[in-house]
């Protein structure tokens, strides 16, 4: 596919699902991978099953919703690897319920860590990046950003946030060859996904034109792509990657 190689790359979220397979792809394509999320034996799992298949990989324990924790492992990123190339905000919760019934903190939750979380990232990754007049910031973003979907005003609202931000983070980086972009992924095969009942998961294919659901491999390849020098000239681009789902 597209070559990474001496490239450092910072993917949150990696512990398992699109995050974890999104490492494994990026180290596949030659980049050191760092991945961060909250659980370390989850995250070294991957980290050893990377460097089992003969690619580079290092950890960092990240809690998105708390900027400090976010601004040390870019930090750590740097000082153990010598720059970060591409960021990957991957990481994300789900806190879904009705409006009417939805707390303040379920919110404040989602909305900090999808978010706020991904903003503190990018502003942590903005100096390196822009000194060394290289970067690929890639933001996991959702279709219903895009389209809304009823009991998750929370999550809709942080995704269709992220796709702003994007956006504009394009625009203010875009003449130190920084670019940004956002994948938007339809409904996708996680472990999250597979105790569904097959009648839900029914219903999903149904509406989409491809006709299944996507795997975490299909988002990791958009990935790789819009982290590579091929992808150059594409900068505050939605890539869907949805089957059809919204076009």
């Amino acid at each position: 596919m597209f070559s990474l190689q001496g490239k450092v790359a910072l993917v949150t979220g990696a512990s398992q699902g699109i995050g974890e397979a999104i490492a494994k792809q990026l180290a596949a394509q030659g980049a050191t991978v760092v991945c961060a999320a909250r659980t370390l034996r989850k995250l070294q799992e991957v980290a050893d099953a990377i460097e089992e298949a003969g690619g580079k990989a290092d950890v960092v324990v990240a809690d998105l919703s708390d900027p400090a924790s976010v601004r040390a492992a870019v930090a750590t990123t740097v000082e153990r690897h010598g720059a970060i190339h591409i960021l990957v905000n991957n990481a994300g919760i789900t806190r879904d319920k009705l409006l009417i019934q939805m707390k303040e903190e379920d919110w404040d939750a989602v909305i900090d860590t999808n978010l706020k979380g991904a903003w503190t990232a990018i502003q942590a990754s903005t100096k390196p990046m822009m000194k060394q007049r290289w970067g690929r910031i890639i933001n996991i973003a959702s279709v219903v950003g895009q389209m809304g979907n009823p009991g998750q005003s929370n999550y809709v609202a942080a995704k269709a946030g992220l796709i702003g931000l994007t956006k504009s983070v394009a625009r203010e980086l875009a003449s130190r060859n920084v670019t940004a972009n956002a994948v938007t992924p339809g409904y996708v095969e996680t472990a999250m996904t597979a105790g569904l009942p097959d009648a839900v998961k029914a219903e999903f294919t149904q509406q989409i034109p491809l006709g299944r659901m996507g795997t975490a491999a299909d988002i990791a390849a958009a990935v790789a792509f819009l982290a590579s020098e091929e992808a150059s000239y594409i900068t505050g681009q939605v890539l869907g990657v949805n089957g059809g789902l919204y076009m």
